[in-house]
């Protein structure tokens, strides 16, 4: 049996974006993704209101995917997040050397 290769999608977008990935990956051929809350800390990032510094919200979204769904998933990613614009978000892949846990892939 020939072990299945995985990546590591990771999308960082602003808060309320998270659902708008997963649903799109989702589409695009991923099984679904992991949600984590965060804020950014970019030189951009900070915004004042009335004097005070607002810490901007973010969502990370972690998505194992087979490597041969990687392009097309994210892609769809791109797409919905529109990372294309500035300052919309950041995507990247990185590849996964061992994967545990996914033993419904697993056919008996």
């Amino acid at each position: 049996m020939q072990a299945i290769e995985y990546d590591l999608i990771v999308t960082i977008v602003g808060k309320g974006w998270a659902d708008e990935i997963v649903e799109a990956s989702r589409k695009a051929g991923a099984e679904g993704g992991t949600i984590i809350y965060g804020r950014g800390t970019g030189i951009h990032e900070q915004k004042n209101f009335l004097g005070l510094v607002i810490e901007p919200e973010k969502e990370i979204i972690l998505t194992v995917i087979e490597k041969t769904k990687t392009k097309p998933v994210l892609d769809a990613i791109i797409k919905a997040g529109k990372l294309e614009q500035p300052g919309t978000g950041i995507a990247f892949v990185t590849s996964l050397a061992n994967v545990a846990g996914i033993v419904h892939r697993i056919s008996n």
